[in-house]
């Protein structure tokens, strides 16, 4: 019994942890074992899709393209509202908990970077994962732009808010939303930094239709998403869910 759950909480991770792409340096959160090859950037049309926003785009002098440039240090507790297509959703961020992780999400919160952005994979009874930006120029800048860890302080429970990562010292942009307990994932690295404080039913009703993303499942491919952007998710993943935008609000 032991040996089975070790195997299936050793299957979560991986399906969990990210990898590089082979030839791309890509910060994927992809199971290992697909060694996947990134696909060359496509045209494709946009059907309409639940995120109403036109197809997202920065302009040139975006502080977005500079991630070197956004390393403010967070307050010592904020909340942000994420507007979904499926309601409103607040988190409360406690730096004390994962500071590193508090401070990236900080600026990628003020400087805008959450907007027009997949729900890409959603597992039921596990999380819900999202934060490869929607244009293939901003998504390229940030897959290299790594945080170093912090010692998780908190459990992954339900609710609770973590960075994906692809091994040690390799977070970026990627945040899951944990479904349930997933206290497994505690001593495996992954540090909440913040936790679902209203709106939890909102997360529960994200679109989870496609499952498991690809080759693992029938959902998006990460490479692709990182390349063609969400042309690609709007084109193939019409029922993906959205997140309009995040903004910091007062409490």
């Amino acid at each position: 019994m032991n040996r089975i759950l070790l195997l299936a909480a050793a299957s979560l991770l991986l399906a969990l942890t990210g990898c590089k792409s082979e030839g791309t340096n890509a910060n994927q959160a992809q199971p290992p074992a697909a060694q996947q090859q990134q696909q060359p950037a496509q045209q494709q049309a946009q059907p309409a899709a639940k995120s109403q926003q036109p197809a997202t785009a920065v302009p040139a002098d975006s502080p977005l393209l500079a991630p070197e440039k956004l390393t403010e240090k967070a307050p010592d507790k904020f909340r942000v509202r994420l507007e979904t297509t499926k309601g409103p959703v607040v988190l409360e961020v406690d730096r004390s908990w994962a500071p590193n992780g508090a401070d990236r999400f900080y600026n990628l919160v003020k400087n805008g970077y959450y907007t027009d952005i997949a729900f890409f994979r959603a597992i039921d009874n596990f999380m819900v994962q999202f934060g490869i930006h929607g244009d293939p120029k901003v998504a390229a800048k940030w897959r290299d732009a790594t945080i170093p860890d912090d010692p998780p302080q908190q459990s992954n429970t339900r609710g609770m808010v973590s960075f994906a990562t692809s091994g040690p010292n390799s977070r970026t942009t990627q945040v899951f939303i944990n479904y349930k307990d997933n206290s497994f994932l505690d001593r495996m690295g992954f540090a909440p930094f913040a936790r679902v404080v209203e709106g939890m039913e909102v997360v529960d009703s994200l679109y989870k239709g496609y499952g498991e993303g690809a080759p693992r499942g029938r959902g998006p491919n990460q490479g692709r998403i990182q390349t063609e952007g969400n042309a690609y998710l709007r084109a193939e993943f019409p029922e993906l869910d959205y997140l309009k935008k995040a903004e910091i609000v007062a409490d």
